[in-house]
């Protein structure tokens, strides 16, 4: 999906622009070539100001916004930096970085949280009280989040919500129940993001098991979300107790979050959803919102993305690419 700022530069013409009125001996000898330009242009002139709306032609000028977020080889968020130390590529061909901030700004993020049969007792307490405090505590006021949840069956339990705080206890009635179905989940949130308030967007995932219970395949539902724009982040608890049949599959879960630019953490428990909610917190603190007009105009075609820092020892993470619709 190309998400897009449009900016519509005015009416386009054969007689559009400044033109200077330079005097010859041609033009004293050309008098009556000169009347007949003027009859000409009046009529033309005429002409154009009796078009209905519609058929007055607008140039468009579509702006690709990228997030990324850069960290050094310890994994450590790098802040502070300005456009000049950012390459950005498209289908590999440079690309001039005509917007930037570095500033924070307000971010729609969704929440899919696990509640299967294997998130019984303990585990769905310190899920909900983890969520609660992420949405109450570690978002700002001008964000907007909805929150489902997923067993066999994916729920919304609230559509976007501003603030986000408001949404605390929303996942209270739930008692966890049946199977685990990820990927259904993740088909069924992704059109959420074409009704976002917010150019900057995310999708955290909590879940304890392997999807035994989608009617998609993992290719399936990373092609719906290669057609959005959020970044993905997983947290994966992998309990001590579970079988290899059940075990959480952290693996096709980084093959959901890695093209979009987020990441997935294994914790192994619960208690541990506390830290990991905050980390993700402070990334979305701490992100750079770009924006490049593609030398090439939309022709539905998926279109590579790659930023990438002037100083070697930083690294990006941003999403991989985009359909140009």
């Amino acid at each position: 999906m190309l998400r897009t700022s449009r900016f519509h530069t005015g009416t386009v013409g054969p007689f559009a622009g400044n033109h200077d009125v330079h005097e010859s001996r041609e033009d004293h000898e050309s008098t009556r070539g000169f009347v007949t330009f003027v009859i000409v242009v009046s009529f033309v002139v005429g002409f154009v100001g009796a078009l209905p709306a519609a058929q007055i032609f607008r140039a468009r000028v579509d702006t690709v916004q990228v997030t990324v977020t850069v960290i050094d080889a310890g994994g450590r968020l790098i802040t502070g930096l300005s456009r000049d130390d950012f390459e950005l590529f498209e289908d590999g061909a440079p690309q001039p970085i005509t917007q930037f901030t570095d500033e924070r700004v307000p971010v729609s993020l969704g929440v899919l949280l696990d509640a299967s049969d294997s998130m019984r007792g303990q585990p769905i307490v310190d899920a909900r009280a983890a969520v609660d405090r992420f949405l109450a505590v570690l978002l700002e006021g001008g964000d907007e989040a909805f929150v489902a949840a997923f067993n066999h069956v994916p729920r919304i339990v609230a559509p976007w919500t501003r603030p986000p705080a408001s949404l605390r206890g929303r996942l209270e009635p739930f008692r966890p129940s049946g199977g685990t179905a990820i990927y259904d989940a993740l088909v069924a949130s992704a059109p959420l993001f074409d009704r976002r308030l917010h150019t900057r967007a995310a999708l955290l995932v909590i879940s304890d098991g392997a999807d035994t219970a989608s009617d998609r395949r993992l290719q399936q539902a990373r092609d719906v979300l290669r057609r959005t724009d959020p970044f993905v982040y997983a947290i994966a608890i992998d309990s001590a107790g579970a079988t290899a049949s059940t075990r959480v599959n952290a693996d096709a879960l980084r093959d959901i979050t890695g093209p979009s630019g987020g990441y997935t953490e294994v914790v192994q428990g619960t208690a541990d959803l506390g830290p990991a909610t905050e980390r993700i917190a402070r990334e979305l603190n701490s992100q750079y919102m770009l924006g490049y007009v593609p030398s090439r105009a939309p022709d539905g075609g998926w279109r590579e993305i790659r930023v990438r820092m002037k100083d070697r020892s930083y690294f990006t993470r941003a999403r991989r690419g985009y359909y140009a619709n």
